[in-house]
Parts: structure tokens; C-alpha cells; sequence
């Protein structure tokens, strides 16, 4: 319905119409691609927008008017209730299964869905007010243009989290053009391709593994399973963000990059550089330099990273493996910071590279179960405590995946793009050959991940809860 009505449709829509008029296309059709998987939640959706545009005019006024006292108090109240909105969705059932557990008690539950994508509009939102506030751009006028920002549908359900001082030129004064445009649907049917060529048939492994008794799970088949799932995690997230990319430049739109081969890292400072930029950037912007960052001594810095990766994690989810995952990397960025770093600049890089990989392997696995139980037997079989090392499951996955795990790993590196690259440049002679052949490859992507979302069920977005 997306790719052969939607998108076709909102496209013609929107150049077909005069310039004056493309936000407003942007605004309506977003509404109804919200609409269409969650018509209720729609009202949440436009009271972010309405309300905090009204707050990001009265924080301008009262900043022009040097009032900081009310600006301060706009700001406040604006965070207060976007978190609270945010906080009522996805967190009530979880402190009430927590109240219960501790006190015995029977609070009933609420049930609610989680509204699509509220983690990152929210975020997007309160982004705008912050940078109102602290004068690093004006607020916008035009609330079709503003909505327009709020309910983008490229990047409204999976991100990236776009913030409005990236984009607040190009929502104005953006020029589309066929070779942005172009490259936009190129970007798009990559990330297409990594969603349902690699990330779905990795995952149908993983979700093989996790099924099984873990109690009974070899050694060599736990490690299939961790290995599976972070390809399965990366090129799910990655090709969402690469389609909401390219839905981007196809609307004249540039949107910062969110991932940039976090698994080639040498370290997991690195990796946290490379790996869903947009939520690292903003929550060292907004809450890691606010908190006074690296400033005011070690013990404050720790207590910084604390805060800022426990924030991390739970934003992930309503479960304590989240929050556990979020501090497990706030525990290794510490140990980094404080000691490890000098000496892992000065090691072979494949150490380095052995090193952060085995972490965040296990990183994984944290946030792959959502019982903490769960965790604790998956490590048990991932360190050899269980009685098997290999076992027929092992050589089975092996044998049958093996050059899907090639084609994983290569993937994951620099040598795909810095082969095209080359290639590229040895055939400038020869353009339109180049261009030829590129779009031949294009197609067959399209097609073939159109072929397999035709005869595969298997279609999970592990980032859908988020």
C-alpha cells in the first residue's frame, strides 16, 4: 500500500502543487499516514504540534522582551508535558507492574498502544522549544510549516531524530531537483534492501534460536543466535533510516545521516559515534552538556554518563533490560574514558576492533530479551557453561546461512562502497555505462525486495516499541 499507492500518490500531490502549498501536502498526507495505522492517537499528534508551537511564539516574545523568568517558565512547562504524554504511554503499565511486584498490591493496568513513533516526535518537539529558548533559531510562524516538521512521515515512526535547527532553512526554502530526487530513490531502495533482504532473513535465525530451550543451547549456537540478531538489529534500523533518508531528498529534504558503519568501531566510544547518531546527539546536546558534561571533574563526568545512559535505555523501552543495557554501556564508556582508550589506540586494530565487537555482542543480547532471566541463561550459553560447544543446530545454521553471514559482514564494512567507488572512477570514461549498470542493480533490489514482501510473512520492525 506504501510503495504502489501512498508514496506515488503523495508525490504527484505534492509537485503537482505550487511551492506555497508543499508543506501543507506534507502536513495532510503525514496525518494520514499516521492516521491510517493509529486514527485515535492522531489527536496526541496534533496537540504536540499545536501546543508546542504556541510555546516555541511565546518563548521568542518573551525572550525579545527580556522576560526570562516567563521564557524559563514556558520552557519548563512545555518539557514537563511532552515528557509526561510520553511518560503516560509508554511507562505507566511499567511502574505499575514494578508497584505491584514491591507491595504485593493488584493495580490494574491500563493496556495502552503505544502511539507510533511518540519517542521520536516528542523528542523532535521538545528539540525546537530548547533551541527557541536558547536563541539558536526563531520560531516558526507558520503552523502548517511547523506541522509539517512534527508529523514528517519519512522519519516519523522509526527516525532519525531529526531536530528543527537541521532542517528549519530547508522547511521554508528547501529546492527539490531530479538529481536530488534521484538520489533519494536510490538511498530509499538500498535501505528497502537491507529491511527485507538482509534483516528479515537473519532474523528468521535468530527467531529460530531464541525459541529454543536456552537451558540446552550449545555454546557455538548461542553465538550464531548474538551474532544473527546484531546483524538483524543493524540493517532493520539502518534501512529504515536509509528509506526516511531517501523519502527525504525525494521531497527536497536533507536529513542528517544516523548510522556510519558502527561495526567497523575500534571502540565503544567509536561505536556510540557510528551507531543511531541522532538519539546521541541529542541527548549529549540536550541533557549530557546541560548536565555540565565533561566539566566540574571525573566524579561529575561519571555521574553525567550515568545519567545520560540510564535516559538512553529507558527511552528504549519500558523494561529493566533496557535500563540494564543503557548503563552497561554507560559502565564500559566510563572504563574507556578513565583508562582503556590510550592503550586501545595503541594495540593492532584487530584487537581493538575483537574487543568492541565481543562487547556489544553481548550488548545485544541484553536488549534482545525482555526477562532479565532470560539474559542471564543466554550469557551462561554464550560463555560455555552449558554442556554442549557445537551441536547439530551449530553446523546446521552454519551450513545453511553461511553466505548470507558473508554477505552480512561485508556489508556491515566500507569494502562495498569503497569498491563502487573505484570502479566508478575507472569508468568515468564510460558515464553512461556507469549510470546504466547502477540502475540496473537498483532495480533488481527493488524487485527482489519487492519479491520477497509478496512471499515472506516474516516482516518484524524491531523498532516499532520505541
Amino acid at each position: 500500500m506504501f510503495l504502489f499507492v501512498f508514496l506515488p500518490s503523495v508525490l504527484l500531490i505534492y509537485y503537482v502543487c505550487p511551492k506555497k502549498f508543499r508543506n501543507l501536502v506534507l502536513f495532510v498526507s503525514s496525518l494520514v499516514f499516521y492516521a491510517w495505522g493509529e486514527p485515535v492517537y492522531i489527536v496526541i499528534m496534533i496537540f504536540s504540534t499545536v501546543f508546542d508551537y504556541f510555546n516555541g511564539l511565546l518563548i521568542e516574545k518573551y525572550r525579545q522582551k527580556g522576560q526570562l523568568k516567563k521564557t524559563k517558565i514556558v520552557l519548563i512547562n512545555s518539557i514537563i508535558i511532552n515528557l509526561a504524554i510520553l511518560f503516560f504511554f509508554k511507562y505507566t503499565d511499567f511502574f505499575i507492574n514494578n508497584i505491584n511486584l514491591l507491595l504485593s498490591s493488584n493495580i490494574q493496568t491500563l493496556d495502552l498502544a503505544l502511539p507510533i513513533g511518540i519517542s521520536f516526535y516528542t523528542f523532535q518537539t521538545m528539540s525546537y522549544t530548547i533551541d527557541v529558548y536558547r536563541g539558536e533559531v526563531k520560531a516558526q510562524k507558520n503552523i502548517i510549516s511547523f506541522g509539517a516538521f512534527v508529523v514528517l512521515f519519512p522519519q516519523l515512526v522509526a527516525g532519525p531524530i531529526v531536530r528543527y535547527k537541521t532542517i528549519a532553512t530547508q522547511l521554508d526554502e528547501r529546492k527539490e531537483s531530479q538529481e536530488q530526487f534521484a538520489n533519494g530513490v536510490h538511498r530509499f531502495i538500498i535501505g528497502l534492501g537491507k529491511k527485507v533482504l538482509l534483516a528479515n532473513n537473519i532474523g528468521l535465525v535468530w527467531e529460530q534460536i531464541s525459541s529454543y530451550n536456552i537451558e540446552t543451547l550449545s555454546t557455538a549456537t548461542a553465538w550464531i543466535g548474538a551474532i544473527a540478531f546484531s546483524f538483524q538489529i543493524y540493517f532493520d534500523f539502518s534501512g529504515y533510516s536509509d528509506m526516511a533518508i531517501g523519502l527525504g531528498k525525494m521531497f527536497g529534504f536533507n536529513f542528517l545521516e544516523n548510522f556510519n558503519y558502527p561495526y567497523i568501531s575500534k571502540s565503544i566510544t567509536e561505536f556510540w559515534r557510528r551507531w543511531h547518531i541522532s538519539l546521541g546527539t541529542w541527548f549529549k546536546e540536550y541533557v549530557y552538556f546541560p548536565l555540565g558534561g565533561n566539566r566540574g571533574g571525573k566524579a561529575k563526568q561519571i555521574r553525567n554518563i550515568f545519567i545520560v545512559w540510564g535516559l538512553t535505555g529507558f527511552w528504549h523501552g519500558a523494561s529493566w533490560n533496557f535500563v540494564v543495557w543503557g548503563l552497561y554501556f554507560a559502565v564500559l564508556l566510563i572504563f574507556e574514558k578513565m583508562f582503556l582508550l590510550k592503550y586501545l589506540e595503541r594495540i593492532p586494530s584487530f584487537f581493538s576492533h575483537l574487543y568492541t565487537l565481543i562487547f556489544v555482542l553481548f550488548s545485544w543480547v541484553i536488549f534482545a530479551f525482555d526477562g532479565f532471566s532470560k539474559v542471564v541463561l543466554y550469557f551462561k550459553a554464550m560463555l560455555g557453561f552449558n554442556s554442549l560447544t557445537f551441536d547439530n543446530a551449530s553446523i546446521y545454521f552454519v551450513y545453511t546461512n553461511l553466505i548470507l553471514f558473508v554477505v552480512l559482514a561485508i556489508s556491515s564494512t566500507e569494502i562495498l562502497k569503497n569498491l563502487s567507488n573505484t570502479i566508478i572512477e575507472k569508468c568515468l570514461k564510460h558515464s553512461a555505462l556507469v549510470v546504466i549498470l547502477k540502475n540496473a542493480l537498483y532495480i533488481f533490489i527493488f524487485l527482489s525486495s519487492i519479491t520477497f514482501l509478496v512471499g515472506d510473512s516474516y516482516n518484524p520492525f524491531l523498532y516499532f516499541r520505541f
